[in-house]
């Protein structure tokens, strides 16, 4: 797949998700937004029906209160010898336009009802004119005992403690009947203050000062008292945002999924392109490597032909330089048969290491010797100071001989234009369970930014306006993943323009 391809995938499916975490975001600030204004009309609804309940308690004291006194005029009455009202009654009996008979009884004052009993004979107009009269009279009676109610309330209601016109039990009771009627099963705080913000009472959990605004609702306690008289409910709802968010909870796992999903497209992408990049390096590599092997077999084939000259074979001249072409081109081999191995060791997850006691002062010494000549080419110089008295590790011979040489050769690949190459190379007993592998150079160094991504593969460090330094950015990583397989660790000091320190930790094979 072209890469341009992958791009355009990775585009259209990027758009598509945040489209639809966007729309998921909407659709649940949405669904709040509903949820607090159903919630807020609940509550305001609640607390006004609370507070139309207390106004009718009160009403209801007045009524009662005025009913025991006309109770207790009528028996003092009776007992004072004044006539009591006989209740009696009248029946009717009549028979429609239609033919349908019936019964009417009108009960009453036996004395009224006498009335209109004496008044039929006189005729239905004067019969229908005393009823009126008698049901204007008890209206106007009822409307009376009502216009005394009404100025009780007005003239005395104030002045009752407003702890008992609005009791903290029935307050309660009320909100607690009206939020269960409207499904708010959840629990508040209340609190009655006055008009000057003074608390009367107040439930347990009731905290003054609370500033969560949209979780506090205030309602007027009888409204038609004066100004300066009125009372205030304040409920809080101290869970009010869980309750909220647990309204929406069934968006939670969509919304998770789908960030999931995200998740799973980036790391996919990212694993695309780093195969993609991987695959160019193989055909890359395929493409040289024919070349690339090519000519030192042609070269070491030649050389094998010279040697079956016998004229060759008596010039000690002639034998040497074969010998130099024999050895320069297994070199080259060598050095290919290398980058092999590091492009197979990262489509493995473990490495296949033949794992055997070696003296790492002895692969060191020859890795050394032979990689001498290499520096002195480029003005340069090499020491090796093994000074370890017990250098038996367990590793892979011919990987540990790889790690050794790979950073001797990116010490060279990075050595500074303004001064000579100095590579030192260090072997010391760090306790008497590992071994210490020191390789310092003075070359152009690292900076800070890239000491933490060096081992990483694919990543290179940039070299400024240097342009000879080729690579695929696996050389350390290679070494780190074989330090690490092998048991060991690798760590690097660093300093920009002052040079390199790799330091390699291995445990020694008598452990």
């Amino acid at each position: 797949m072209k890469k341009q391809t992958i791009w355009i995938l990775t585009i259209l499916m990027a758009i598509a998700f945040l489209g639809l975490l966007c729309i998921q975001i909407f659709y649940m600030r949405n669904i709040v937004s509903i949820r607090y204004e159903q919630f807020s009309q609940g509550v305001r609804q609640a607390i006004v029906a609370t507070s139309v309940h207390l106004e009718q308690d009160e009403t209801r004291h007045y009524l009662e209160d005025d009913v025991r006194q006309i109770e207790s005029s009528s028996i003092i009455s009776q007992y004072m010898g004044e006539a009591v009202p006989r209740v009696g009654g009248i029946k009717y009996s009549f028979t429609t336009s239609t033919g349908i008979e019936g019964d009417l009884t009108i009960k009453g004052d036996a004395n009224a009802i006498s009335k209109i009993q004496s008044s039929e004979d006189r005729g239905p107009k004067a019969h229908y004119r005393t009823m009126q009269d008698a049901y204007r009279n008890k209206y106007l009676y009822q409307q009376g005992i009502l216009d005394d109610v009404i100025l009780n309330i007005i003239s005395k209601a104030s002045t009752r403690p407003i702890t008992d016109r609005a009791d903290s039990a029935v307050v309660r009771k009320y909100l607690r009947q009206e939020l269960d009627t409207l499904g708010l099963k959840m629990p508040f705080e209340y609190a009655l203050v006055n008009h000057s913000g003074l608390i009367l009472y107040k439930s347990a959990g009731y905290v003054p000062g609370q500033t969560d605004g949209d979780a506090m609702f205030a309602q007027t306690l009888f409204p038609n008292d004066a100004f300066g008289a009125r009372n205030y409910l304040k409920v809080y709802f101290p869970t009010k945002k869980d309750y909220i968010f647990k309204s929406i909870s069934f968006m939670v796992p969509a919304f998770a999924f789908t960030l999931i999903l995200l998740i799973i497209f980036v790391y996919t992408i990212i694993v695309a392109f780093r195969q993609k990049k991987l695959t160019e390096m193989k055909n890359d590599f395929i493409n040289n490597m024919t070349h690339e092997f090519k000519t030192p077999i042609s070269s070491i084939s030649l050389a094998a032909q010279m040697l079956n000259d016998a004229s060759v074979r008596k010039s000690p001249e002639m034998m040497q330089k074969v010998s130099t072409v024999i050895t320069d081109e297994t070199k080259r081999l060598r050095f290919q048969v290398e980058k092999v191995l590091q492009m197979s060791m990262f489509d493995r997850q473990k490495a296949s290491l033949r794992i055997e006691e070696v003296d790492a002062n002895v692969i060191i010494y020859n890795v050394v010797n032979t990689f001498k000549l290499k520096v002195e080419q480029y003005g340069g110089s090499l020491t090796a100071n093994l000074d370890a008295m017990d250098a038996i590790v367990n590793v892979d011979e011919m990987h540990f001989t790889n790690v050794i040489f790979n950073l001797l050769d990116n010490a060279v690949k990075y050595r500074s234009d303004e001064r000579p190459l100095n590579l030192t190379v260090t072997t010391s007993d760090q306790s008497d369970e590992n071994l210490k592998i020191t390789i310092a150079d003075n070359g152009i160094g690292i900076r800070k930014d890239d000491l933490k991504k060096i081992f990483e593969k694919f990543y290179r460090v940039s070299t400024g306006n240097r342009h000879d330094v080729k690579g695929f950015g696996l050389g350390l990583a290679y070494v780190h993943k074989l330090i690490n397989d092998m048991g060991g660790s690798i760590s690097v000091e660093s300093e920009y323009n002052s040079g390199t320190k790799f330091i390699i930790i291995l445990p020694l094979s008598k452990n």
